[in-house]
């Protein structure tokens, strides 16, 4: 485990990546949300965004990690459980319960086929005005990471799991199908137009 890196596997930039990840969906982030409770979805090796983050409660979940040995992480707030979003059905939640649930570099793990049905579930567990945010790499950055990952700058262990690359064009519709509103999305990018950002609030 890696807790300045937060990804598997090796490369010189993750933990900088990993950085302004965080950095960019602190910043989407309503100041009186962080009264509730935030889930992060996809949270990594180590749950470095949730770690820097300020929120009366920090759940993560990730297939990578059950929660065991992070006795510090929950001193602070932070529990870590595990979920397999390729495999479980149902976020581990009650509906209405959640005031952000982040995906941070998730999106593009995901098998497409699994989208729709993943983030309809995201929004029965967010409260009404509750947000999704999101980061994914931009659809023009597939070859350009997989270069980064042959020069171990990234790693090839995340970028060979990627399912698909998107633009916001492509995930906007996922959201609407999912029960959002397309007037509650905003879209952006950051490190040069590398990544995307979204958010959508429930109505």
């Amino acid at each position: 485990m890696n807790a300045a890196r937060g990804t598997r596997g090796r490369g010189l930039l993750e933990g900088f990546l990993a950085r302004q990840r965080a950095r960019m969906a602190n910043a989407l982030i309503p100041d009186e949300a962080r009264a509730g409770r935030i889930v992060d979805i996809g949270c990594g090796a180590y749950p470095v965004f949730l770690a820097g983050t300020v929120f009366r409660e920090k759940i993560g979940l990730d297939r990578v990690m059950a929660g065991g040995g992070h006795a510090e992480l929950r001193r602070q707030g932070l529990d870590v459980l595990h979920f397999d979003v390729d495999t479980d059905a149902r976020l581990p939640f009650d509906d209405s319960s959640a005031d952000v649930v982040t995906m941070l570099a998730v999106f593009e793990h995901i098998a497409p086929q699994r989208l729709a049905p993943l983030t309809r579930d995201v929004r029965r567990v967010l409260k009404p005005g509750g947000m999704l945010i999101l980061t994914t790499p931009a659809h023009w950055t597939a070859g350009l990471l997989r270069l980064l990952a042959r020069l171990r700058l990234v790693s090839h262990e995340e970028i060979d799991e990627h399912k698909d690359a998107y633009s916001h064009g492509e995930i906007i519709p996922v959201l609407t199908t999912a029960g959002f509103e397309e007037n509650a999305i905003r879209c952006g990018s950051f490190e040069l137009g590398m990544n995307l950002w979204v958010t959508v609030k429930k109505s």
